[in-house]
């Protein structure tokens, strides 16, 4: 389609408006979590609905014959969990000086702290203008609904830079990742630590392997029973934390029935009874940790199913990278560095605005040093091993 030919904006207040295959020639294969399967899954299943604070409010690009060039996963939200790029400080801040935070718009994956795209373009010669009619076309929404900011978390370095021109803050956030430097096998990768650390993680793996059967299933080997079972040990691990089950039974149905070839399940057994697992989706060059849940006690089980088994299955398939979700330090010492995530916000109050990027400026340098810092201090690699290209970089 030439400059200049029309283009509509719209907004589809379901995903399942829009054919799967029109989003999915946006989205790409690379990224499991924004495909339409994926989101359809937790609207379809009511984990992500109005009803829960998550209104999607999908940006549509199409041309002047009705063909999507790009879209974005948006949402009306009400509240702010499920974002893990918090702004409970902010909406506190804003409603103390008598603002209104709530709604606010969120370009995101619900649930889910993965990085990826969240600006999705149908490639060919217009993908640049299509990817500026988005980020207009979300500012008129933001305008439309009088919302008081507009989120894009866990989007990409590109997407941020280009967000920044349109008037966005950027946010700097650190996640903890394993790369994978042309290992053949893990105990390749076990010889790029230092003795000390090869022989605490050995020590764990054995520890682990002592008490349970543990298998990696994917694909037809996923079944409604492995289902069953990781729902039962995704609950134990919320009760434990005091935290809100975001995820319903049915969403884990409809992510088998739809994503079976992307999910990555590592299921433990003890005395012929499913214990603990960690539930992981599989992108091109990526494996996604996605959730983990266990409902007995086992010696470094947590390791060994979240860290060990998902570096196994990255070397054994040639993946590039290993994203094991939020938070955690305790990663490093099995090999997973910091690494930076990236996200922008647009506020409509001058003032507070002001304030946002002071706070957003402070914290991304107090980041950065706290990367370095861990990554210097705490780093399990022997010295010169970083200096190595990563596989498929």
């Amino acid at each position: 389609m030439p400059d200049g030919d029309p283009i509509t904006v719209k907004i589809a207040s379901r995903i399942g408006e829009i054919a799967a295959a029109d989003w999915n020639a946006c989205a790409g294969n690379e990224n499991p979590f924004v495909s339409h399967q994926f989101l359809s899954a937790m609207e379809d299943s009511g984990s992500a609905a109005p009803e829960s604070g998550w209104g999607p409010q999908h940006l549509l690009v199409e041309d002047s014959t009705g063909g999507l060039l790009g879209v974005a996963p948006c949402y009306l939200k009400s509240h702010s969990y499920g974002e893990y790029v918090f702004d409970w400080g902010w909406a506190d801040a804003f409603e103390r000086a008598g603002g209104i935070y709530y709604p606010k718009l969120q370009v995101a994956v619900p649930f889910s702290p993965v990085t990826g795209p969240r600006l999705l373009v149908r490639p060919g010669q217009d993908a640049e203008r299509t990817r500026k009619v988005l980020m207009a076309g979300l500012l008129e929404l933001a305008n439309q609904r009088e919302v008081s900011s507009l989120h894009i978390t866990f989007c990409t370095e590109e997407e941020r830079d280009l967000l920044a021109g349109e008037g966005f803050l950027q946010r700097l956030g650190k996640q903890f990742h394993w790369h994978n430097r042309g290992y053949e096998t893990f105990d390749d990768f076990l010889g790029a630590l230092t003795s000390r650390k090869r022989k605490s993680i050995r020590k764990e793996r054995e520890n682990a392997n002592a008490d349970v059967d543990i298998q990696v299933l994917s694909g037809d080997g996923v079944r409604e029973e492995h289902m069953d079972a990781f729902y039962r040990f995704y609950l134990a691990t919320v009760d434990k934390k005091w935290a809100h089950a975001y995820l319903n039974r049915t969403f884990f149905s409809l992510l088998r029935e739809r994503m079976a070839d992307r999910l990555v399940m590592v299921m433990a057994k003890h005395d012929g009874d499913w214990v603990g697992g960690a539930l992981n989706l599989r992108g091109s060059d990526t494996l996604f940790g996605r959730n983990w849940g266990c409902v007995e006690q086992f010696r470094m089980l947590y390791f060994e199913a979240c860290f060990y088994r998902a570096i196994d299955y990255a070397i054994e398939h040639g993946l590039a990278k290993v994203e094991a979700g939020a938070q955690g330090p305790h990663k490093i010492s099995r090999g997973y560095l910091p690494s930076e995530t990236y996200s922008a916000h647009w506020i409509r109050d001058p003032g507070f605005r002001d304030a946002v990027e002071n706070f957003v400026q402070r914290e991304a340098r107090e980041t950065e040093w706290e990367m370095d810092m861990l990554e210097e201090e705490r780093s399990p690699y022997r010295k010169g091993e970083l200096s190595t290209p990563v596989k498929g970089r």
